[in-house]
């Protein structure tokens, strides 16, 4: 596996396991598809002296629907307090650290208060704040940022991607190596996207039926939260050229307003167990 980008962030983690001053508990944040996973998983390799994908000594914890619960984080702190198997440590990724509940947090800080053995821990979360301030302050927080478009052509460029389809996927990845990935394994999302803009211009231009049917076909699809997504940065794109040319205030209000409701009403379906279908009808009010 290779780091692309982040090269701030991984020549730190090095450094800190070149010289034996790893922390117990990392706390990698940025929105996702940054390629944060990618980045933990590249240095618990380093630490291990191998490929930890699938090894006895990783335990990887992602939430059980939209959320993580506290059975989840009892059987970590079990697993952790075992023996490696065949590694010098034990190490646990918590995924989408910020779906933990309240009760799951509490238990976990005690895992983080009384760390058993040589373990390390590495949450990942694009919502910290979610995360209680106790725990937030016995990790090392490393942040994450969208790439230079530049590093995301030059990887695609490797994979021999035509240079059109490179400018295509480069520009709407907005920095995020992840989204790029997707396109790569799935070139068919192109069409999709493509599919969905068009979808959405006609949404805009309808009646609240149509725009009430639409919001109940789409809250059942398990790609939710990628459609609303792309619709941030459609919208966004439609600002900042309603900005180069200058538009009227009320137009670059009402878009920016459509922003803020796009990006509410995908935190709540992400963060929450809100009503899809509800929340989407509520969102078709503003566009």
């Amino acid at each position: 596996m290779t780091i692309i980008g982040h090269q701030k962030q991984w020549e730190f983690l090095k450094k800190s396991a070149e010289l034996g001053k790893l922390s117990h508990a990392y706390l990698f944040t940025g929105q996702e598809k940054l390629g944060k996973k990618r980045v933990a998983l590249e240095f618990l390799s380093l630490l291990f002296g191998q490929d930890p994908s699938g090894h006895p000594d990783l335990i990887l914890l992602q939430p059980i629907g939209t959320q993580i619960q506290i059975s989840q984080i009892r059987d970590l702190s079990w697993q952790l307090s075992l023996k490696p198997y065949s590694a010098k440590i034990k190490a646990a990724i918590i995924d989408q650290a910020h779906l933990m509940n309240a009760e799951a947090q509490n238990c976990f800080l005690k895992t983080l208060e009384e760390p058993r053995g040589n373990t390390i821990l590495i949450l990942i979360t694009e919502y910290p704040e979610f995360l209680f301030p106790t725990i937030r302050s016995r990790c090392e927080i490393i942040k994450f940022y969208p790439l230079p478009k530049k590093e995301i052509e030059d990887y695609l460029k490797e994979q021999g991607i035509k240079e059109r389809e490179v400018q295509i996927i480069s520009q709407i990845s907005e920095g995020k190596l992840g989204v790029a990935i997707d396109f790569l394994k799935e070139p068919k999302k192109l069409k999709e996207r493509e599919e969905l803009i068009n979808e959405l211009i006609k949404l805009t231009k309808s009646d609240l039926i149509f725009r009430f049917q639409y919001a109940k076909k789409i809250s059942k699809r398990p790609d939710l939260k990628e459609i609303l997504n792309l619709w941030l940065s459609y919208f966004r794109e439609n600002l900042i050229s309603n900005l180069n040319s200058q538009a009227n205030p009320k137009i670059l209000k009402k878009l920016t307003m459509i922003l803020q409701k796009i990006q509410s009403t995908n935190f709540l379906i992400s963060t929450t167990n809100v009503n899809p279908r509800l929340a989407l009808e509520i969102l078709m009010l503003e566009i």
